[in-house]
């Protein structure tokens, strides 16, 4: 009997390769998995950052974000080949909760949020409040 799970998948790819053959690094993600049975749900870019620290003497990666179907008896081999792939600096593969599952891609197709839009967000509402506040100082003088 077998038993598949939703997996949520997180790469760290060396950039340098990445940015050589973007289309061949992220189809080697998806065939690894295809190879063993599994069925993919979601496979994109997420981005591209400056990592903390260099991990294989690389400073920078590009994060690639996969959600995918696989038995749960194939998931050492996956682990497996993972490891051995050269374009992969770091990963992390979690189970997904099925109840979940739907959400968590359709967050994954939206993509992340920007920093620069949250902060102008956040910037906005902040002086949304300051001027309430200002406004009611202003009456309450007013009326004085």
């Amino acid at each position: 009997m077998t038993q598949e799970h939703v997996y949520e998948g997180l790469f760290i790819l060396d950039s340098e390769a990445y940015a050589r053959n973007p289309e061949g690094v992220s189809k080697q993600l998806s065939e690894t998995v295809e190879a063993l049975g599994g069925t993919i749900r979601v496979s994109r870019f997420w981005e591209s950052r400056k990592l903390a620290y260099p991990i294989k003497h690389r400073t920078h990666g590009s994060y690639w974000l996969m959600y995918f179907r696989l038995d749960t008896a194939k998931f050492a081999d996956l682990n497996r080949q993972f490891q051995l792939n050269n374009n992969i600096l770091r990963f992390l593969l979690v189970t997904i909760d099925p109840r979940i599952e739907e959400t968590v891609v359709e967050h994954a197709l939206l993509g992340p949020v920007k920093r620069e839009e949250t902060k102008a967000e956040e910037k906005e509402a902040f002086h949304d409040e300051d001027d309430d506040d200002d406004e009611d100082v202003v009456d309450a003088i007013e009326e004085e």
